[in-house]
């Protein structure tokens, strides 16, 4: 991949960022149903971190998408041990934001599913 090529796909990869975490912060803050706020937040907030990388690696890294599901089922299992409340911010609400306060088994599936899509995508993306 040469630089003209690394850097459009970084703007692409921030771009497409930046757009998802937009929507999840739409989705957090106003959005309170039982399937979009539970469940495509869920799947879409692997989106952002995957893109986040992209935009230091373009070229990618082999199997990405399973290491940004293991780092937000890691996130997930730390709301498990209730992180938040051994860090003393459970009074901080972008802490309980960001960081969850309550484990769920199907948060783990809904990242599954995120990162399954994005792995999709790339394979499509890469035949083109």
């Amino acid at each position: 991949m040469d630089s003209g090529n690394k850097f459009r796909a970084r703007c692409g990869y921030l771009a497409v960022g930046i757009v998802v975490f937009l929507i999840e912060l739409i989705i957090a803050l106003y959005v309170h149903d039982h399937i979009i706020r539970p469940y495509i937040g869920d799947m879409l907030v692997v989106v952002p971190v995957y893109c986040f990388v992209r935009v230091f690696l373009p070229g990618g890294i082999k199997r990405l998408p399973l290491y940004v599901f293991l780092f937000a089922a890691c996130v997930e299992v730390l709301q498990f041990f209730r992180l938040v409340e051994i860090l003393g911010l459970e009074g901080n609400a972008a802490a309980r934001i960001i960081l969850g306060s309550v484990f769920d088994w199907k948060d783990i599936a809904c990242y599954g599913a995120g990162c399954l899509l994005i792995q999709i995508f790339e394979i499509r993306r890469r035949a083109l």
